[in-house]
């Protein structure tokens, strides 16, 4: 399939995901849209549940601009509440089951949240006015009738989901993204005719990354778009993929490169069990090459790389399959802008560099975020004279492409999730022992990076790591915590008291050709 929802070469202009879905529920109605644990709904009938969504949601008081919170593994419910948020003009915030009660309860209260959904009941939960459980919202969808609903007038620039990230000041901040954000790479793709990530008739796609990960959404709303057949993992492991892979013949998945890791670890796994794979995408952290080769010879498929953040709307930048393919692959690069998307690497002063000069990468997209929520001045800092800062360091070749070798923030990546040192610090220093902290991400052969604390006691406490840990397990989300704990007494900071994370972390990188892993 090469339109942007067509059968055709013709490339076919639909502005928002709802004109998207219509289309497909017209032109496929039978095909499978979405298979999760429970079961299977064709793309008329996930039409029919988008509208029951809108009523229900409706009916709970929910209106343009609104936000609607998911707390829950993946299951249809999840597709079921962004198109039902899409029809009245409201807006998804799909929340990390993993995060601790003090997170979530942030995150609700800095959401303004007018409706929770949640796989568990939540009492008592501030912030929001309603709550609902998931049985509880699909049991109402379900009985919600079949008649048309009148969409909400929305364009490409209208938001429509609500990603928080880690934050630099220990505290999330919400991305906002727009209809625009989960179509404009593969429709800048569909008008180059190129295949770098692409969707064909009879693919079947595995949706093995969360949906409150913007490349787990990004991901589910490109096979939805396509009108292909999407399989739903509700959790990622290793056995579950491995089977969903076997038995729903899939063709076509993306994954962190931990969990590709895990996938050939698997006890007994054979090329043999990715016979039905033609293609699969990895992002979210860089991949070693020894496990690129790995995956080469035992997955028998094509692979492209993506690189980008939830601000630039998921991917920016990608190592297509052609550059894995050839002699003397460039496997340590990021990637080529998409045709239409620009990249420039810019010093500390802001100036332009080239000729393989490092510096700060920017990115300019049609996919980029609308703002950070509720926050102008973190959104001004991000977004400047209409291009991304992303916070990583790395360097354009002559041939154009990204080469990345460390990051300007001091973001951590564990197993594609990300972490700030500030928002672990934060929780850390409220221990009545703890004077003073810094964290910062190691090499990691499982992970990529892994968290690691250094302390400083209060004097005359007796702390040890064991007890810090099991303070920070009710208040931080597992991907979040320590893995590992020293004390010291003293962190190294500058004369303005800034805490010099760097200094703290060189020690561990020594020998690498890149500072992140």
């Amino acid at each position: 399939m090469t339109g942007a929802e067509g059968h055709d070469d013709q490339v076919v202009e639909l502005p928002t995901l709802i004109d998207r879905l219509v289309h497909n529920a017209s032109s496929r109605p039978d095909q499978v849209a979405l298979i999760d644990a429970r079961s299977s709904v064709t793309y008329r009938e996930l039409w029919r549940r988008a509208q029951g969504a809108a009523r229900v949601l409706s009916s709970a008081g929910v209106g343009a601009g609104d936000r609607v919170l998911h707390i829950g593994r993946d299951e249809t419910t999840v597709y079921e509440l962004l198109y039902g948020v899409a029809l009245l003009g409201a807006v998804l915030v799909p929340v990390n089951w993993r995060l601790s009660e003090p997170e979530v309860d942030y995150i609700i209260d800095h959401s303004q949240a007018k409706l929770l959904v949640s796989a568990e009941a939540r009492p008592g939960v501030s912030g929001a006015a309603i709550t609902m459980t998931c049985d509880d919202f699909s049991a109402r969808v379900a009985g919600a009738g079949s008649a048309d609903w009148t969409a909400f007038p929305a364009t490409a620039d209208t938001p429509v989901v609500q990603m928080y990230t880690s934050g630099t000041t220990g505290f999330p901040k919400g991305v906002v993204l727009a209809h625009r954000s989960f179509f404009a790479v593969r429709d800048l793709l569909d008008r180059s005719g190129l295949d770098w990530i692409d969707w064909r008739d009879g693919d079947r796609s595995l949706i093995a990354l969360g949906s409150f990960h913007i490349g787990g959404m990004w991901w589910a709303a490109q096979g939805l778009n396509a009108g292909i057949t999407n399989i739903i993992l509700p959790a990622f492991t290793p056995d579950a993929a491995l089977s969903a892979i076997r038995r729903q013949r899939v063709s076509t998945t993306c994954m962190a490169p931990a969990m590709i890791l895990m996938l050939l670890a698997e006890p007994g796994v054979v090329p043999a069990d990715f016979a039905s794979l033609r293609k699969v995408v990895y992002g979210g952290a860089p991949i070693g090459a020894e496990l690129l080769e790995r995956a080469l010879a035992t997955m028998g498929c094509d692979f492209g790389q993506i690189y980008g953040l939830t601000e630039t709307g998921n991917t920016a930048v990608c190592l297509p399959p052609a550059a894995h393919r050839r002699p003397g692959a460039p496997l340590a690069a990021a990637g080529y802008p998409y045709p239409g998307i620009e990249l420039q690497v810019r010093d500390s002063r802001g100036n332009v560099v080239s000729g393989g000069e490092s510096g700060e990468v920017f990115v300019r997209t049609p996919a980029r975020m609308v703002e950070y929520f509720r926050n102008p001045e973190a959104t001004a800092q991000t977004l400047v004279d209409g291009w991304v800062r992303t916070g990583d360091a790395g360097y354009l070749d002559d041939d154009g492409l990204l080469y990345l070798h460390d990051r300007v923030k001091d973001l951590i990546i564990v197993a594609g999730e990300n972490v700030y040192p500030a928002e672990v610090e934060k929780v850390i220093n409220t221990h009545p022992a703890v004077s003073d902290s810094a964290v910062v991400g190691v090499p990691d052969q499982g992970v990529g990076e892994s968290v690691h604390a250094v302390v400083v006691a209060t004097e005359g406490a007796d702390l040890t790591a064991r007890d810090l840990m099991r303070f920070l397990a009710t208040r931080l989300a597992g991907f979040k915590l320590p893995a590992t704990v020293e004390f010291t007494s003293e962190i190294p900071r500058n004369p303005a008291g800034k805490t010099l994370r760097r200094v703290v972390r060189e020690r561990y990188w020594v020998g690498r050709d890149r500072n992140i892993n």
